[in-house]
């Protein structure tokens, strides 16, 4: 299991039902997707300086269990799809419980985003290179630049 983020569930995450409020687990995953980012070698600072983003175009979460206050989570980040140059990609997180329980899984789909034209870009040559070490899962699909 290749962890990306650890964290404990916070009060102001927990919803009037006594757990994890939706936007949380959303939350989480971003975190993850950062953590990620910046264990690669794409740093903020990095992707500020070419002024480049990531972007979502959706985020699906499906529950499978009920995670409660102070509950210490585990997040793993895989890239499921993505173009060769890494302009396009789909990640799948998977949230643990502390007791190993898998309690979500978040599929989301992204690009990456010029912060100055406000279009949808690529990234620079070098920077893709180092996006393209991410986790790759087993079902790891890699698509041509047309889809």
């Amino acid at each position: 299991m290749n962890i990306t983020y650890e964290g404990q569930v916070l009060w102001s995450q927990i919803d009037a039902n006594q757990h994890m409020r939706h936007s949380a687990y959303a939350d989480f995953a971003a975190q993850a997707r950062l953590t990620m980012l910046d264990g690669l070698g794409l740093k903020p600072a990095m992707l500020f300086e070419h002024k480049i983003g990531p972007v979502l175009f959706r985020e699906e979460l499906i529950y499978l269990r009920e995670v409660g206050i102070n509950e210490y989570i585990k997040v793993t980040c895989e890239l499921t799809r993505s173009r060769p140059d890494g302009s396009r990609w789909s990640i799948r997180h998977e949230l643990y419980r502390s007791d190993g329980i898998k309690a979500a899984i978040i599929n989301v789909d992204g690009a990456w985003i010029d912060m100055e034209k406000r279009k949808l870009g690529k990234l620079p040559t070098e920077i893709s290179k180092l996006f393209m070490k991410a986790v790759k899962s087993s079902d790891y699909i890699e698509e041509g630049d047309n889809k």
